[in-house]
């Protein structure tokens, strides 16, 4: 096996100090070279950007993307709307918005149920 560390230069994990569990992306990055010990940690990054960059591209457009197995994004557009303020019961109103949607596919929920 080679060793890693001269190849991740530079893509140590930068946890923020509020972040208690998870994974951000440089962790992602240094778990697929350690997978992967044959690619370099440069290239491995580039992959996991364009991909991220391409799947943010088509969700700007307004397109669904699905990875089968994994699960889908998606775009919901949410019309402006008469709220109320919880504490004074006061109408307010709420400007419509987009938001982004992960609805997960069916082998990762299944993989998910599995494990709790």
């Amino acid at each position: 096996m080679h060793d890693v560390d001269h190849r991740c230069r530079g893509l140590a994990p930068r946890r923020p100090a509020w972040s208690v569990t998870g994974m951000i992306k440089s962790e992602l990055i240094l778990r697929l070279v350690e997978q992967n010990p044959h690619l370099y940690a440069r290239d491995v990054e580039a992959v996991v950007n364009t991909i991220l960059e391409t799947i943010t591209a088509a969700m700007e457009r307004g397109d669904r993307v699905e990875l089968r197995g994994f699960g889908a994004f998606s775009v919901k557009h949410r019309e402006a709307r008469q709220g109320r303020n919880p504490r004074s019961g006061a109408a307010v109103a709420v400007e419509a918005k987009t938001a982004p949607v992960f609805r997960p596919g069916k082998e990762l929920r299944l993989k998910l149920q599995d494990e709790t």
